[in-house]
């Protein structure tokens, strides 16, 4: 059975003083989406980009943007990114009092809408909206933290994204199964295996120090082809 895999470059990891230039590197070697991550600082420590800033990334690339919102403010996030005209915005259940209203949201404005889980949150809130969404986002890490280098992939990572496979199967859906959270190069092909359709790239992966974009590319087309469903 084949499948098509969505690869999504994290922005964050590009140079984040030269954005126009790693985007433009990307674009040079086949990349045609960008995975941004929207960060208010409260949900985690960090905030690497601005609304601004993703506002002058649309206005200099036409690659699609897939925003992935990190925030204890998931409405006012997402307005944003609408303004902006992004493809896809992705939200955490986990900090959304209205789930569905947000999804509607999305919907309604012709974007593909995402819902992301943590590590240790059940796929059953899923119950009632897997039908509405795109996508689902499993975090294989806990969100926010990617610059702790002892933050380790969850151990039940396979377990999680093959019972969401299996959800998704059930119910004879196309939902997109995005993992985000150290995707490396060893572990790409069990991720597949297990049901993943969607890899955003860090710097395990297509950011890997040392080697050119280039390089790491063709590392990555070398891994994805491990996998026994591509």
């Amino acid at each position: 059975m084949e499948k098509q895999i969505i690869l999504s470059p994290s922005i964050m990891c590009g140079d984040l003083v030269n954005l126009e230039k790693s985007i433009n590197d990307l674009e040079a070697i086949g990349m045609d989406t960008l995975h941004i991550d929207v960060i208010d600082g409260s949900f985690s420590p960090s905030m690497p980009l601005g609304i601004e800033t993703i506002k002058r990334m649309r206005e200099i690339t036409s690659m699609d943007f897939d925003v992935h919102i990190m925030s204890k403010d998931n409405e006012f996030f997402i307005g944003e990114m609408l303004n902006i005209g992004v493809e896809g915005i992705t939200f955490h259940h986990e900090t959304s009092l209205h789930v569905d209203r947000y999804i509607q949201m999305i919907k309604n404005a012709g974007t593909k809408v995402g819902v992301a889980l943590n590590p240790a949150t059940p796929l059953n809130v899923l119950d009632y909206v897997l039908p509405e969404i795109d996508r689902v986002c499993l975090m294989l890490i806990n969100p926010g933290f990617a610059t702790n280098k002892a933050e380790k992939q969850i151990p039940y990572v396979l377990k999680k994204i093959t019972d969401l496979r299996q959800l998704v199967d059930d119910l004879g859906l196309t939902t997109d199964i995005q993992v985000d959270g150290r995707v490396s190069l060893a572990t790409i092909p069990d991720l597949l295996d297990a049901g993943a359709t969607n890899l955003v790239l860090g710097s395990t992966s297509l950011f890997i120090p040392g080697n050119t974009l280039a390089e790491n590319r063709q590392l990555l087309s070398e891994a994805v082809n491990k996998a026994a469903l591509v």
